[in-house]
């Protein structure tokens, strides 16, 4: 491997580097950016079509931009700043946002009179007036729907007096397009699965399946259910048992235990605990040494979250004194350890994700260049004829004060904190999508003046040279007044 040669002599003198310390370097190519294959993985079982995840931070993940992240083939995680409740709310959110499969759906029983039915949908807010209609041994009867509503004059029929009872239906197993043409082929606007017992397992609705159908892109990033993939991050100790309790039962696809330190006892007790009770992926860290991510893999880690202090908004290396500079991090913690590596913080331009994963990252976790994006929380702010967004650190003395999340992720204990972390603003960067396509963009070209077909190929051909500061300024644009940069950063 390319790389392993470049990481060991600098091992050896005890040196350690990040993105402004080294470039990748290029090679004979036959290969065109615009043919690359960008898919990877975040977990053993979480696949991504691009390799970018956002990060659980409360400026920059919520549902807007989670369900913004898997339309574009990548991962949003959900952040921890939220009681149970809501953030298993904001993750429903987003894997509802295609209702492809209706695995739990909603059904009325045969002997239930209109009036009843209709006080239900009042009561809970129903937006819809079609249900399976089933008897009291659990077995579907009939159809209502909105039509059936509409047209009764009696209240007090019940259900089995104006349901249709000749009912088309299909096998559970059924996938998205097929259930789709079959429903356009007979007219019918919603279709149940049943099961050899005559038991509704499901339901597709035909006004969602064309929905999907036809604003449905190869890029999305979906289940086996056709519902966007989403993450969502958690702490440690029972009560965070309890919140990944809640968010699989909202399917939630992967976990991310979110601490600033993952080799601790207290992670990798409930890395344990979660994977003796549960069966989902779970993604651990953050971690900066390759001992670390062996312990965190031997207890059942799916994946390995790398980065500590690297963040734009992260001070733990100034304030606590502790981290290893992240390209470094990244190729020391990624050696041999079989599950994929997350790169989470210190990049500023696109040109640093080729370098990440040449480093032996499957994918970087990005905050400060997808915040300020429309789909990111929070309220414009016009500051001196620009538009900014908020955009603050986990460990900042306001996320701390906010919310308990936040302090235990930086094990704070005490009402007097020391934050690792601090606020600011950030230019409003427009678009998530238009974000997205120039990073993959610069990705794109780096993989091709490496000559890497895809993101396993970039891992294995990736070859470094360290720069000097000389080398490093010339890097950068110089000797010009810059009037327009729309996807570089200039360091300050």
């Amino acid at each position: 491997m390319a790389r392993l040669q470049f990481f060991e002599n600098l091992k050896n003198i005890g040196v350690a580097v990040t993105y402004d310390d080294v470039r990748l370097k290029s090679g004979h190519s036959k290969v065109e950016p615009a043919s690359v294959i960008l898919e990877s993985k975040f977990s053993r079982n979480i696949p991504l079509k691009i390799p970018i995840v956002s990060a659980a931070m409360d400026t920059v993940t919520e549902h807007k931009l989670a369900i913004g992240m898997a339309k574009l083939g990548g991962l949003g995680i959900i952040h921890k700043n939220l009681s149970a409740e809501e953030q298993a709310k904001e993750v429903a959110k987003v894997k509802f946002h295609l209702h492809g499969l209706i695995d739990k759906p909603i059904c009325v029983y045969e002997d239930e009179t209109i009036e009843n039915i209709q006080k239900r949908i009042d009561e809970k807010g129903w937006k819809f007036h079609s249900f399976p209609v089933i008897n009291r041994s659990g077995k579907l009867a009939g159809i209502l729907t909105k039509n059936d509503f509409d047209f009764c004059d009696d209240d007090s029929q019940e259900a089995k007096d104006v349901m249709t009872e000749q009912v088309l239906t299909k096998e559970p197993d059924t996938p998205l397009e097929d259930a789709y043409d079959f429903m356009k082929k007979n007219k019918k606007k919603i279709l149940p699965l049943v099961n050899d017992d005559l038991e509704v397992v499901g339901l597709y609705v035909f006004s969602d399946l064309a929905r999907i159908i036809k604003g449905k892109s190869s890029m999305h990033n979906v289940d086996k259910k056709g519902r966007l993939l989403v993450g969502a991050a958690i702490g440690v100790g029972v009560p965070n048992i309890l919140r990944a309790e809640m968010l699989i039962k909202k399917q939630v696809d992967v976990l991310v235990i979110d601490t600033a330190h993952g080799d601790s006892k207290a992670v990798l007790d409930t890395l344990m605990q979660i994977k003796k009770r549960f069966k989902i992926d779970v993604v651990a860290g953050n971690i900066s040494e390759p001992d670390s991510a062996l312990r965190l893999v031997e207890a059942g880690a799916d994946g390995i979250k790398v980065g500590q202090g690297a963040g734009s908004i992260c001070t733990t290396r100034i304030i606590a004194g502790i981290g290893c500079p992240q390209v470094s991090a990244i190729y020391n913690c990624a050696s041999g350890i079989g599950v994929p590596v997350c790169a989470d913080g210190g990049l500023r331009n696109s040109g640093d994700i080729p370098i990440a994963i040449g480093a032996g990252a499957h994918s970087v976790m990005m905050g400060g260049m997808l915040s300020g994006t429309e789909e990111s929380p929070g309220e414009m702010i016009f500051l001196e004829g620009r538009q900014w967004k908020r955009y603050r650190g986990m460990g900042s003395l306001g996320a701390m004060r906010a919310h308990k999340e936040s302090r235990a992720r930086y094990r704070v204990t005490s009402k007097k904190m020391v934050p690792e972390g601090v606020e600011g603003m950030v230019p409003y960067k427009g678009r998530l999508a238009d974000v997205i396509f120039q990073y993959l963009g610069g990705l794109r070209s780096g993989m091709g003046y490496v000559g890497a077909a895809n993101i396993e190929e970039l891992r294995e051909k990736a070859d470094f040279h360290r720069i000097t500061h000389a080398g490093f300024v010339e890097s950068h644009p110089h000797d010009i007044h810059i009037t327009e940069a729309s996807n570089y950063t200039p360091r300050e």
